[in-house]
């Protein structure tokens, strides 16, 4: 009965299994276990007290063993567990509670690390996820808390919900096809050319040619527009 049995939480069909289990620190008792003291004490009293009011420190410490045993075993119950699909709390002892997180959810895990936590070796995790999940938002006195986040991002790293680190060696260079030459472009082909002066030069000559009575059997040369001349034609009269 007051055993969580984590166990049965497990999804064993889909191959969950248990990374590691967290109990509460001792120091989470520290309080309860002094509570517990006290009440011991207070019920001593009765031996010593008039016999006619024994019962009162009697009632009154058992009271107050019972409450602190009741909050030793609450921690006890207490625990959070991480598996390689996700993260969970169980609490509670006569009515048990469940918290659960995936591990997709989580986005950041701060640990604060109080001075009493740096010396007896406990902190407090802080969980910043999507949905922020009642229960499971801060999970105190967790004994090494910086071993144990780290755990917890070693399993979301290697279920492949973080980027991983390429392989940074060189890879080898594959040899490319040469380009093929580029067509060779004249005057002529371009967009605006001076086609159409050069066949206005060849008409001009062949009708010199045949006012001066000759023959024209030289090719024309392609028209150049730098060596272009406005010299006056010498024609026969």
């Amino acid at each position: 009965m007051f055993d969580p049995r984590i166990e049965r939480h497990l999804i064993a069909d889909q191959g969950e299994v248990v990374i590691d289990e967290v109990r509460k620190h001792w120091a989470a008792v520290v309080a309860a276990t002094l509570e517990l003291g006290a009440g011991m004490l207070v019920t001593l009293l009765a031996t010593v007290v008039p016999p006619v009011v024994w019962w009162l420190p009697a009632l009154v410490g058992v009271g107050v063993i019972l409450h602190a045993s009741w909050r030793i075993l609450e921690q006890r119950m207490n625990r959070f567990v991480i598996t390689n699909m996700r993260v969970f709390r169980v609490h509670g002892i006569l009515s048990q509670r469940i918290a659960t997180m995936p591990l997709a959810r989580i986005l950041d895990i701060s640990v604060h690390k109080p001075l009493v936590g740096r010396i007896f070796g406990y902190g407090h995790f802080i969980f910043e996820s999507a949905a922020q999940s009642q229960g499971l938002r801060e999970i105190r006195y967790v004994g090494d808390p910086d071993g144990r986040g780290l755990t917890i991002q070693r399993v979301i790293q290697q279920s492949g919900l973080r980027g991983f680190v390429a392989d940074q060696s060189p890879s080898p260079r594959v040899a490319r096809p040469p380009l093929p030459p580029a067509p060779t472009r004249t005057a002529s082909d371009a967009p605006g050319g001076w086609e159409w002066l050069a066949g206005a030069r060849r008409r001009e000559d062949e009708r010199l040619a045949e006012l001066r009575g000759e023959q024209l059997t030289e090719p024309i040369p392609p028209y150049d527009p730098d060596r272009t001349t406005t010299a006056p034609i010498d024609l026969p009269r």
